[in-house]
């Protein structure tokens, strides 16, 4: 047996003979090895990058400390770790770290609610959390445990909006902003989940003008983009999900000039409105007066500029306020729209709005053609996309056609789909409206008219730009991140404000800005820390001046955005990282976590590592490699959570069933990356395969812990070709399961079938553990297999086998594709042509031999009985079909 294999120990003497029944009891095993791990602190320590060993980063997305655990954090939490497990196992150096996402808005509606202060609250969650998270006995590294909330964290927050703020990537204006009437907060454009507080699903978000802290994250918004292409390892649901709400659009900006409505229109131009409706275009003439105000657009097709039949507003758009300041009736059908605007936002609908409008009385010009398009606003017009402002194009938008249906304007077909066999065979008569396809020629276009869609947008786009009115323009969904947070419980933003120097940082040296203690916290608006004045009242760093701090307190996915940097130098103190510690651990080899947070957390954390690259921090452009994101735990229909009330607290099943047992059925009820059905049955039924593990293994122990005898029983040669081979198929598809897709309920279920096949020939294996190393690896190693998912009973039954080392610090088992080669072959067996039976034979029997052994075989027996062979058929390999008569 190699050396990896137990060996005896003083620790482990001899305990004697067994009683027939030997009891699996994990409520007194796992409590035990809690406590011997508790007291080896390097355990499940990182090595110093010296250490000569391939690292190995991998990370569970930190948790909220609300104070309890349930099953679904275990599911999450039980991947990584038997991760973690593994590549210990494979000589990896592992770094496996956990911390706390400590600031937040929870902390303080608890602390409102039970007149308790958000410090106290988090901290003995934190305490309670952690306890849980050792008792299921997860491997994490708490010599780098990282908690938000404390100053030694959120320094290095204040540290990071200074230098971006010296970077003009931090900055303050005044702007619409989403409120959240419950927080009683502005969230981020990606904290607003259809009209929704993403923290409150039945709060809809209002829009409020309101100054506040923004981060430049569009400065990144087309690397961003691009580096999705690095990112081959993620899975592209969420690279889509980005790319999407990233959303880069290529086309121009063309200004629309609004036309002078002072300047009457002659009898001609009457005419036509009153044709028209009052709605559409006019024709053009050369003396028309301009006001000198512009409407820019912004179109990604430029080349149906010619089919523009009205300009539609946003209900907010400036343009829309000035009209309705002189035009009551139309202040008060606008405030309509705006509700209905509303509405559809609150119910997450705002893409299917029943759309309505109503007509300005003014109109624009087409910069191409001069024509006068009336000038509408709608309500499914979004001030905060593009420029708020649209050309309408309602035989080639399915918005505007639909829009254009109801009011009566006028549709102009500008582009016909591509015939390659005959172009001039095109027909507008035939085709149906909307017409969208990219791929398509002008018609109606004056001197564009012709040529194909991509040349006229190119040559249409130049023409814009030489004539002063437009230009090339990339727009992206992405807007800068609004960090501003009007709560007590963040890390406050390190900002003063003096009458003489205006806006000024806090001084390095004077950081960290300290989140004052004993605050009276209301969910009114606006910060508590505004009534502090000791807080609020500073010296201006500059002139020595009064000035007074900035009383937001910063968004926090701030804190999430980077923490995954300090867990390589968590105690450094001479900046957020150590660079050295960063470059030897980075990118994170596997990151786990919920695909709701592929936009929120995932984009601003590659955007924060982009910015740390360009102050010098670091020098990868990405933080994640490879990123999995689990299946949810459904309980009684819904995700399990405590909001829903349906909540399954791991205590209760490890109270029951052991810590093994319940993290293990977590990764065998379903795949990982696939939702799972919680069923309690389930924890009870592996529940009881451990228990058949470890009587199998300990029945196994007494003789194994003893040096190897010279001689003594032995496996049957047949017997162990087949244990061996479904040992070795068993080690190599749990490695391939590690290494590629992660299924570990096949992988579990591998294991399973093993010790089923093991405990058919229990009596014999035991029997010659003593002196056959063949029968002692297989019961040293389906501990070994069994280990990342059941490390309790694992280290109880490597150490009743003599282990010298902990378990997960064991090689892990080589498959010998010598070993796992199938030595049979089965043969389906015919006579006259019909089937008979299935024939089991050595693969490399001759053909006189294999014509022998199938007559005996008792199915093709009855078939032949009392009939004349006339002759048997073999094709090698495949089939053997007998030929009788009689």
């Amino acid at each position: 047996m190699s050396s990896s294999k137990p060996t005896e120990t003083a620790a482990t003497a001899a305990i004697g003979g067994f009683s027939p029944e030997i009891r699996y009891t994990p409520a007194e095993i796992e409590p035990r090895w809690q406590k011997r791990w508790a007291k080896q602190p390097d355990l499940y320590a990182a090595e110093p990058a010296d250490s000569g060993k391939p690292k190995y980063y991998v990370l569970e997305m930190l948790p909220y400390p609300s104070g309890q655990l349930h099953m679904g954090h275990v599911r999450n939490y039980a991947i990584g770790d038997a991760l973690a497990r593994y590549m210990w196992m494979q000589g990896h150096n592992v770094l496996h770290p956990m911390g706390w996402d400590a600031f937040g808005l929870p902390a303080e509606n608890a602390a409102i609610k039970n007149n308790t202060p958000p410090r106290e609250w988090t901290v003995s969650n934190i305490a309670a959390m952690k306890r849980q998270m050792d008792r299921i006995g997860l491997s994490y590294d708490w010599a780098n445990e990282i908690t938000t909330c404390l100053p030694d964290y959120y320094r290095w927050n204040q540290w990071f909006f200074i230098r971006m703020f010296e970077r003009g990537l931090a900055y303050r204006k005044k702007s619409k902003v989403n409120w959240c009437p419950k927080c009683c907060t502005v969230l981020a454009n990606e904290q607003v989940i259809n009209g929704r507080c993403w923290r409150h699903e039945d709060t809809i978000v209002e829009q409020r003008d309101l100054e506040q802290w923004f981060l430049r994250i569009t400065n990144y918004a087309q690397e961003l983009l691009d580096d999705l292409g690095k990112l081959e390892h993620w899975p592209e649901k969420v690279r889509t999900m980005q790319r999407n709400w990233i959303g880069r659009s290529q086309g121009a900006e063309v200004d629309f000039e609004v036309e002078d409505a002072t300047h009457a229109p002659d009898d001609e131009r009457q005419q036509q409105h009153v044709r028209h409706k009052g709605t559409a275009v006019l024709p053009a003439v050369e003396d028309a007066k301009t006001t000198g105000t512009r409407i820019t657009v912004f179109t990604t097709r430029i080349d149906t500029i010619y089919g523009a039949t009205s300009i539609i507003l946003a209900p907010e758009h400036a343009l829309v306020k000035e009209f309705s300041a002189a035009n009551p009736d139309l202040a008060e059908q606008v405030s309509t729209l705006l509700d209905q605007q509303k509405k559809a936002r609150e119910s997450g609908e705002i893409g299917e709005i029943d759309k309505h409008g109503v007509f300005t009385g003014h109109y624009a010009l087409n910069p191409f053609n001069n024509e006068r398009l009336p000038i509408w606003v709608a309500n499914y017009i979004l001030a905060e996309y593009g420029t708020g402002a649209i050309m309408s194009v309602p035989a080639h938008d399915e918005r505007d056609y639909e829009f254009a249906q109801k009011y009566g304007i006028e549709m102009r077909i500008v582009i016909l789909p591509r015939r390659v066999e005959d172009p001039s065979g095109n027909s507008a008569a035939e085709m149906a409206l909307p017409y969208t396809d990219e791929d398509s020629l002008l018609i109606n276009s004056c001197e564009f008219s012709s040529m194909g869609n991509k040349e006229a947008q190119e040559k249409m786009t130049a023409y814009v730009e030489l004539n002063k009115f437009g230009k090339a323009t990339v727009t992206f969904r992405l807007k800068d991140w609004g960090v501003s947070r009007q709560r007590y419980w963040g890390t406050p933003i390190p900002m003063l404000y003096c009458e003489k120097d205006g806006i000024v940082p806090v001084p390095d040296d004077q950081l960290p800005v300290m989140l004052p203690d004993n605050v009276e916290i209301t969910q009114e608006g606006g910060s508590p820390l505004a009534k502090i004045p000791e807080f609020l009242n500073v010296i201006c760093p500059k002139c020595g001046g009064p000035a007074r701090r900035e009383t937001d307190t910063m968004d926090t996915f701030v804190d999430s955005s980077w923490y995954f940097y300090r867990y390589t130098s968590a105690k450094y103190d001479k900046g957020p990282i150590d660079p050295a510690a960063a470059e030897y651990w980075f990118p994170i080899d596997q990151y786990i976590g919920g695909v709701e947070h592929a936009i929120l957390h995932l984009i601003y954390s590659r955007f924060w590592t982009k910015v740390m690259r360009d102050l010098g921090l670091i020098k990868n452009d990405e933080p994640v490699e490879r990123l999995f994101t689990q299946g949810m735990v459904i309980k009684n229909g819904a995700k399990m959570s405590k909001s829903k009330g349906n909540v399954v607290s791991p205590d209760e099943m490890i109270a029951r069933y052991g810590a093994d047992a319940a993290r293990m059925y977590s990764l065998f009820a379903a795949p990982p990356d696939r939702d799972l059905d919680w069923q309690e049955d389930g924890v009870a039924g592996v529940s009881r395969f451990l228990g058949r593990v470890y009587r199998f293994v300990m029945k196994a122990a007494p003789g194994m812990r003893q040096p190897i005898a010279a001689e003594g029983n032995q496996l049957d040669a047949a017997v162990a070709t087949v244990l061996e081979r479904k040992l070795h198929q068993t080690i190599y598809k749990i490695t391939q399961d590690f290494a590629g897709r992660w299924h570990f309920n096949t992988s579990i279920a591998a294991i399973m079938e093993l010790l089923n096949l093991l405990t058919e020939h229990e009596e014999a294996i035991v029997a010659a553990v003593e002196s056959d190393a063949r029968a002692r690896d297989m019961v040293t190693d389906l501990v070994l297999l069994v280990s990342p998912f059941a490390p309790y009973l694992a280290a109880e039954l490597w150490d009743q086998l003599g282990g010298s080392s902990a378990v997960n610090k064991v090689p892990w088992p080589k498959a010998d594709p010598g070993k796992m080669a199938e030595l049979t072959m089965e043969i389906p067996v015919q006579v006259n042509g019909k089937l008979r039976a299935v024939v089991e034979v050595p693969k490399d029997v001759d053909q006189d031999t294999m014509r022998d052994a199938v007559k005996t075989n008792p199915k093709v027996q009855a078939a032949i009985a009392d009939k004349e062979i006339v002759k048997v058929v073999v094709v090698p390999g495949k089939l053997i079909n007998i030929v009788v008569k009689g």
